[in-house]
């Protein structure tokens, strides 16, 4: 169980979208906010650099990432941000590194594919928690109870059980990228239980779009009986995510998991039918009473909650509560 301090080294790398290039105001102020917060930014090899929708040829974001693996000085690695094709990097990173010099792996949505991987082939944990520029480019007050949750899994010491605190308030209004225009909506927060009942097991999972790019490849862990299984998405209709949940169902995924941690789905697009991502698990699930804690806060909404991948933990449905069991 790793922690971090102030002084210490964070590397940043984009292992898909040029953001610090597409995004430099927003760019500018993650960096500044974690450098205010005490923390020295180690500039992956593609920062300011672009090739149209992506940062650079697999081989050159492969090569940023094993460098920051290679660096023992380096306590904590960052995404820049997420995308489309992370998963090109899977069979050219160096895990043998990462089991020489373990690090601190954090990101979400696309990033999913690496952490899992690093995860799969190293079996240390890692965690589904902010990237540099959407959550730490972000205005306050999001950005500062993002830092929050962070700041209470790496750098203070839990006494466990822990349990996970809900943030009062969230948004997914999608304003004030670069620059600040209004204020956002702050909508009042709430976790859903369904089936009540409560389960623990490992939690396992991340962005469920992402997972269908390495399904199947020694990159994706095996799902155990008993485990939670952490599931969010971004701005996909209602038909996407039919087909992304049935894409568990066939695998026989819903056969295994003790429990099921849903995300809020940012900006969903129901496409007319008035339904909502937990209306078509719960068709999917065919009757099947798997205690399930929904609009969950670790997705792409604000604030974002921090969580270790292949960490213990307990949900109770009956009182919509996370906790994670012990350390990891």
């Amino acid at each position: 169980m790793l922690k971090l301090k102030k002084g210490d080294k964070i590397g940043i790398y984009s292992p898909s979208s040029p953001i610090t290039v597409t995004s430099p105001k927003r760019f500018a102020r993650a960096k500044n906010f974690l450098q205010n917060k005490g923390f020295e930014i180690i500039e992956g090899s593609l920062t300011g650099q672009s090739d149209h929708y992506r940062s650079g040829t697999i081989q050159e974001r492969a090569e940023e990432l094993n460098a920051l693996l290679r660096d023992p000085d380096v306590r904590m690695i960052m995404s820049t941000i997420g995308g489309t094709n992370s998963n090109s990097l899977l069979p050219y990173l160096d895990y043998d590194a990462f089991r020489t010099h373990p690090k601190i792996m954090i990101g979400y949505s696309d990033v999913t594919a690496i952490l899992l991987a690093i995860y799969a082939k190293t079996g240390f944990p890692v965690y589904y928690g902010p990237a540099l520029v959407p959550s730490f480019g972000e205005f306050p007050p999001y950005v500062d109870e993002t830092y929050s949750g962070f700041e209470q899994i790496f750098m203070k010491q839990q006494e466990f059980p822990y349990r996970v605190p809900k943030p009062k308030y969230w948004s997914d209004e999608g304003v004030n990228w670069e620059e600040k225009t209004r204020e956002k909506e702050r909508r009042n927060n709430r976790w859903i239980g369904i089936n009540g009942g409560k389960a623990s097991g490992r939690l396992i999972g991340g962005n469920l779009n992402t997972m269908q790019g390495f399904w199947g490849s020694t990159y994706m862990p095996e799902i155990h009986k008993g485990d939670i299984l952490l599931i969010e998405d971004s701005m996909k209709p209602a038909e996407q995510v039919e087909k992304n949940f049935s894409l568990l169902a066939v695998n026989g995924v819903f056969n295994k998991v003790g429990g099921i941690l849903l995300g809020k789905h940012e900006r969903f697009d129901d496409s007319g039918t008035g339904r909502k991502p937990l209306d078509i698990l719960i068709e999917i699930l065919e009757g099947r009473k798997i205690p399930i804690i929904a609009d969950f806060d670790c997705c792409h909404t604000h604030p974002m909650l921090t969580m270790p991948l292949g960490a213990q933990v307990e949900i109770d449905a009956d009182h919509a509560s996370v906790t994670i069991l012990k350390a990891w």
